[in-house]
């Protein structure tokens, strides 16, 4: 596992780069996730433009003029921040390479930097407008296409997503919440993809509206980005080990290198008992550890073991046994393989990207592509799901987790969704 880029560049490329050390994988790749969805997303919003299915809004917008009071305190305000954790960053190196997200929620910093980059910042705004001193904005009126609202689209998901995600993760979690709220609350860690999903689409629908964008073509050219960049975005819990992974695979072990080793069925129980703090410190009652042993068939002999099974040798959580020779922040492995879930839903989404891609130019009843994705997703997720490790809810007798419960919906709700769409298009053509 690479829980930063450093180690990535050092194990696949023997190189060291030590300012890659801030660059956490898990980071890494929701970034490429965000770029690779805003790529697709403006692709098919433009296919959908030439069609003449999609139309530009006019706009007033002011153009020239000097900066204004707001101009210069929004630089002012981001140079202290660069500044003060940039400069301190440089400063401590040492220290901050160690713990670049803890020094990031931190109060620590060089405060002079951070005047010092606001000061150059306002100038620079300053001497960029000041030939403009004495002249008045003009209002323009521009025609704006729903594709080059992408940007506002994808900042606007990526906080309220951020925001979704760890409200409902804390929500699934509520007895870790409160025993340390502010740390759950500020931690990077511990996301809920549905909840992140839900909160942004929220926000987009109502920037939609407001910005005369129809909905429908929106979330069918949402479609295939989303799925998209959910595949990429398991890549990076895959890589850096982030702890989103499956229940205990017992048919194998991990031996003291951080690799997977195929055992009897019998020496799950023996691998507990020689890592009993291990697991005592994951479960209340040890009898029961969630656990389901497959071991690779023949037929999948080509198959490597780890796909079956994975210790995740220096995951970024450090959860896991001491790793025998290992020195640094990140040497633990898991005792006992699990399913490395992350993989198994990056191959399922990018085949579910593919079919998503193909059939977007014969579908043409809006919203029926977001229907499609919406089961597709849901059906993923929730099979999934019955191998990895949530909180369970006791609803009536039955135990679903957060994630089930949600996919179930998204399915159902997505078979009503394509029902409704086709029947109002039908509807809409008769009437023509």
């Amino acid at each position: 596992m690479y829980p930063n880029l450093y180690y990535a560049f050092r194990d696949l490329f023997g190189i060291e780069i030590p300012v890659f050390k801030i660059l956490q994988t898990f980071g890494f790749f929701v970034a490429v996730a965000f770029l690779a969805g805003a790529y697709v997303l403006t692709k098919e919003l433009k296919r959908r433009e030439q069609l003449g299915w999609l139309k530009p809004v006019s706009q007033t917008v002011l153009t020239g003029g000097p900066a204004t009071t707001s101009e210069y305190i929004s630089n002012g305000i981001l140079g202290f921040l660069l500044g003060w954790k940039g400069l301190g960053l440089i400063l401590n190196w040492d220290k901050v390479s160690q713990n670049f997200q803890g020094f990031i929620l931190s109060g620590e910093g060089s405060f002079l930097g951070g005047l010092a980059v606001a000061a150059i910042l306002i100038f620079l705004k300053y001497n960029s407008t000041k030939g403009k001193k004495g002249t008045a904005a003009k209002k323009e009126t521009v025609n704006i296409w729903p594709h080059q609202r992408v940007p506002d689209i994808i900042v606007m998901a990526a906080i309220a997503g951020l925001l979704g995600a760890k409200v409902f993760h804390n929500l699934e979690n509520w007895n870790d919440f409160v025993q340390d709220p502010i740390g759950a609350l500020l931690s990077f860690s511990g996301l809920t993809f549905y909840g992140g999903l839900i909160v942004a689409t929220i926000v987009i629908l109502r920037y939609a509206r407001k910005r005369q964008i129809s909905i429908k073509h929106l979330i069918d050219s949402a479609a295939p980005a989303l799925m998209l960049a959910y595949a990429i975005g398991r890549m990076g819990c895959q890589f850096a080990g982030d702890g989103d992974w499956g229940i205990y695979n017992s048919a194998y072990i991990t031996d003291t290198t951080g690799h997977v080793v195929q055992v009897p069925p019998a020496e799950f129980n023996n691998a507990v008992q020689r890592n009993i703090t291990f697991f005592q410190q994951q479960y209340s009652d040890t009898a029961h550890i969630p656990h389901a042993a497959f071991a690779k068939p023949a037929a999948l002999s080509f198959l490597p073991d780890w796909f079956f099974a994975s210790g995740y040798p220096h995951n970024v959580v450090n959860e896991g046994v001491p790793m025998p020779g290992c020195d640094g922040p990140y040497c633990r492995v898991l005792p006992v393989g699990v399913y490395p879930t992350p993989l198994y839903e990056i191959l399922a989404c990018l085949l579910l990207t593919g079919v998503l891609w193909a059939i977007r130019k014969r579908i043409t009843v809006p919203g029926v592509i977001f229907g499609v994705y919406l089961v597709l997703n849901g059906l993923e997720r929730f099979f999934v799901e019955k191998i990895r490790v949530n909180t369970k809810y006791d609803i009536f007798g039955f135990h679903p987790t957060q994630a089930e419960i949600i996919s179930f919906l998204m399915v159902i709700g997505g078979i009503i969704w394509i029902w409704y769409c086709r029947k109002k298009n039908a509807a809409v053509a008769t009437a023509a």
